[in-house]
């Protein structure tokens, strides 16, 4: 498998999927003068500075000539070609495509042309667009997205405040979804929009069904679940699982037709299922699901808007002033201000403290008393959110279905899983890596950058240590799945994570979809937003690794 994510790739302008009325499926606006357009546009992802010059330049002659600026023709312009120039106005990042985007936008409006208006001023409903360019996305990977993919969504803006980690996330998710594989591109984009319609995430859910027809699937599947092939359906209880209680999952949830004469035939099935699914094809399956879950939860933890191209991101009626979200750290008062560096420098004795003690032992007895006083502790994250849209609705079976607490109070829990008894690097990995080659190398290389990754600062201060403040929000994500480390003391993630960054935490990872503005502006008020979204990276690949693990662990005790 190939290092770049542009590998085996060719550029191609993805189209928007828009709402029908009625069905509210999604599906792409056709236009009768949409050929040359749509090469320019693919023309602009060139590599070579003079094609790309001259793709721009027959770009712009085009939409003229739809214009009726040459005097042959009336105005016309297709809504799919205007909200392609939409979104190279807004996000790319060649500056003389976006500028000239903008230009035959207006050029259209001013022809009497009703044009599309994005939405939102960023990326982020949490993050405001001034910020995000003060703390300054790395402008080079955004480019090689743009170049390698046709595209710079909202999602790789946010994560290019991390480029080391970007390069890895795209490197892995183009391996997942493009490259070769037991199963079908077309099946792998389905499989993301079931798994992101569990989090009401209309985001991914609109990213997949885009790549999904683009692939080339049927759009009757977009309309219900009840439309795509029986294999496919077979895969909600453990797509439903997987989002929201992973450690229900045992070998049971799988079954075996027939005995395998080899593990090269061995082949598994769910319940009521009559085609089988290969290992292969459900390893691939599994991490397709856990991937989109974990996404959900960086997608709504970071607030991303909807893309400009996208249902929810454009209007062809002028906004008004009030609909753009505000970053919540321009509400913070003064003294929300000085609270927030008391709560910087408070952390920073608090970390200083651990990292003098580690020497000091613990019983194991107290070290498991610690992990079930923290795995049982009580953190609110009930909000009130509208009810999801049909759109979302339709592709989810049993809705109702959510996350509940590992070990709620007074209740059996399950058993604890320990991770000395199955880990990512002495089982998963190898299980992946020898079911679906190469994959396992992606995902651990994801887990151990956004594990070391670190700039030796903190808020203010620089040349800190993060390394016990890392190591806490990954373990207490753990700790909330059920996964236990004998050697670690849990007691530091209670010295560490205060209340707030808790409530932020558990909504982030366990209910997603319930994330707002306000839980994301209450905890480390006077950290950069991009140290947010380095603790947004943790959760994410922490949630996933967890999720791998339990199913994982089912599908070798299955093989025993």
């Amino acid at each position: 498998m190939g290092s770049n994510p542009a590998t085996g790739l060719t550029c191609r302008p993805k189209g928007p999927p828009e709402r029908v009325s009625g069905s509210e499926r999604f599906r792409y606006q056709s236009e009768s003068d949409i050929g040359p357009t749509m090469k320019s546009l693919s023309r602009l992802c060139s590599r070579n500075e003079d094609e790309r010059a001259a793709a721009l330049e027959e770009l712009s002659q085009g939409v003229q000539l739809r214009l009726g600026l040459d005097g042959t023709s009336s105005a016309r312009l297709g809504k799919e070609t205007l909200l392609h120039l939409l979104r190279l106005s807004c996000s790319c990042p060649l500056q003389e495509v976006r500028e000239r985007a903008a230009e035959l936008l207006r050029t259209a409006q001013e022809r009497g042309i009703e044009v599309p208006q994005a939405l939102a001023s960023g990326p982020s409903a949490f993050i405001h667009v001034e910020e995000m360019l003060k703390e300054g996305p790395d402008q080079d990977i955004l480019i090689e997205s743009f170049l390698s993919l046709g595209r710079v969504d909202h999602l790789t803006m946010v994560m290019a405040l991390h480029p080391s980690y970007l390069s890895c996330f795209l490197k892995a998710q183009h391996a997942l979804l493009e490259l070769d594989g037991p199963l079908p591109r077309h099946w792998r984009h389905y499989i993301g929009v079931m798994a992101a319609a569990r989090h009401q995430c209309l985001y991914l859910v609109q990213q997949h069904s885009a790549g999904f027809l683009e692939a080339g699937g049927e759009e009757s599947w977009l309309s219900g679940l009840e439309h795509a092939p029986t294999k496919l359906r077979s895969l909600q209880t453990l797509n439903k699982l997987l989002a929201h209680r992973p450690w229900l999952i045992t070998q049971q949830h799988i079954q075996m037709r027939n005995p395998p004469d080899s593990l090269i035939v061995l082949e598994l099935v769910f319940p009521g299922a009559d085609p089988r699914w290969s290992l292969a094809e459900l390893i691939h399956a599994v991490i397709l699901m856990a991937h989109a879950h974990s996404l959900c939860s960086f997608v709504w933890g970071c607030g991303l808007n909807p893309e400009p191209d996208h249902t929810g991101g454009y209007t062809f009626q002028p906004p008004s002033p009030s609909h753009f979200t505000h970053s919540p750290a321009h509400e913070d008062g003064r003294q929300e201000l000085v609270d927030g560096a008391m709560e910087v420098e408070v952390l920073m004795k608090r970390m200083v403290e651990l990292q003098q003690q580690e020497e000091e032992e613990c019983t194991q007895e107290e070290m498991v008393t610690r992990f079930e006083r923290q795995r049982s502790e009580s953190i609110p994250t009930a909000v009130v959110r509208a009810v999801p849209p049909d759109m979302v609705l339709h592709l989810v079976e049993d809705p109702d279905f959510r996350y509940e607490d590992f070990a709620p109070r007074g209740e059996q829990a399950p058993p604890t899983m320990r991770a000395q008894d199955y880990s990512w690097e002495d089982h998963g990995f190898s299980l992946v890596n020898r079911l679906l080659p190469d994959m396992g190398q992606f995902l651990d290389e994801k887990f151990q950058v956004v594990s070391n990754l670190t700039y030796h600062r903190m808020a203010m201060h620089e040349g800190v240590d993060t390394h016990t403040l890392r190591k806490a929000l990954w373990n207490y994500i753990h700790c909330l799945y059920g996964i236990r480390y004998d050697d670690y003391d849990y007691g530091s993630v209670n010295v560490l994570l205060e209340r707030s960054l808790k409530v932020f935490v558990k909504t982030m990872a366990c209910h997603p979809e319930q994330t707002t503005a306000r839980i994301y502006g209450a905890f480390w008020r006077h950290f950069r937003h991009s140290e947010k979204v380095h603790a947004n990276l943790i959760v994410m690949e922490s949630r996933l690794q967890a999720a791998l693990l339990y199913t994982l662990r089912a599908i070798t005790h299955y093989m025993r």
